[in-house]
């Protein structure tokens, strides 16, 4: 492959981390950066085999949102290289690096490495928190270093990822955001829901039947007038009580 001129960063992240953890490793590689965000992806995006693009997705119950796959169809990948991240909030990845490597591998990509990088998490905020950090920054300059080494090289392979086919069952939360008295109907989580389940007209509710929970309207609302459940909250800080204190590593995979 011929030196690389410019990368563009591909994220699925409602609440920002995966698009933070993507881009501290793309701006490591020294190259013009360029972003697609598929929150707001509307219609087909295509590549060439010129093209690296570093391709990001949050894990959900060590799988990739089912709407994040969906979306990723839009991307036509026509031979480019692709850095696979999947970014998670210290639990653990399981099957989600392996599927994604799997949809964009269907939509026309060729994987030339892939990384499990840590964020915050996205319901428990106090897990993970803070990352990617200034240590992470330093793991990433080392990490684009080698990533650039092997894909501007020739006859570079596909890396081989952790993980299970058929991947993992997982099914979301029967729960949905609340919303208290403080909200002044401002509409900005019905603007940024990426699935259109809050309401215009009624911000202030949301239509179980779309809400996929990445915790968007919660993140952007001014008032602080969303949040979980007490109860699904209670048993979400007791089921990642142990992993709380722990400091994953970032994973590379070449």
């Amino acid at each position: 492959m011929n030196k690389m001129e410019h990368i563009t960063v591909v994220y699925f992240s409602p609440t920002g981390g995966t698009r933070k953890a993507c881009l501290s490793l793309a701006m490591e590689m020294g190259k013009k950066v360029k972003d697609v965000d598929l929150c707001s992806l509307e219609g087909e995006y295509s590549f060439g085999p010129e093209d690296t693009v570093i391709v990001g997705v949050p894990v959900f119950g060590g799988r990739i949102p089912g709407y994040a796959a969906e979306k990723l169809t839009y991307l036509k990948g026509g031979g480019a290289a692709a850095v696979t991240a999947a970014v998670y909030g210290n639990r653990a990845f399981e099957d989600a690096l392996l599927e994604l490597d799997d949809c964009l591998k269907t939509q026309g990509f060729r994987i030339g490495a892939g990384t499990a990088l840590l964020a915050e998490h996205s319901m428990v905020r106090d897990v993970a928190a803070g990352r990617p950090d200034g240590r992470d920054q330093k793991e990433m300059a080392d990490f684009a270093a080698k990533i650039l080494e092997k894909l501007e090289g020739d006859g570079w392979q596909e890396p081989q990822v952790p993980g299970n086919r058929p991947y993992r069952d997982w099914k979301q939360m029967p729960v949905i955001p609340l919303t208290n008295a403080s909200c002044i109907s401002c509409g900005l989580c019905a603007a940024r829901c990426p699935v259109q389940a809050i309401p215009v007209s009624n911000p202030s509710s949301t239509d179980q039947s779309r809400c996929i929970l990445c915790m968007r309207c919660i993140s952007v609302c001014p008032m602080k007038a969303r949040s979980l459940p007490e109860q699904a909250c209670a048993m979400l800080e007791q089921k990642l009580s142990s992993v709380r204190d722990i400091r994953r590593e970032n994973e590379l995979f070449l």
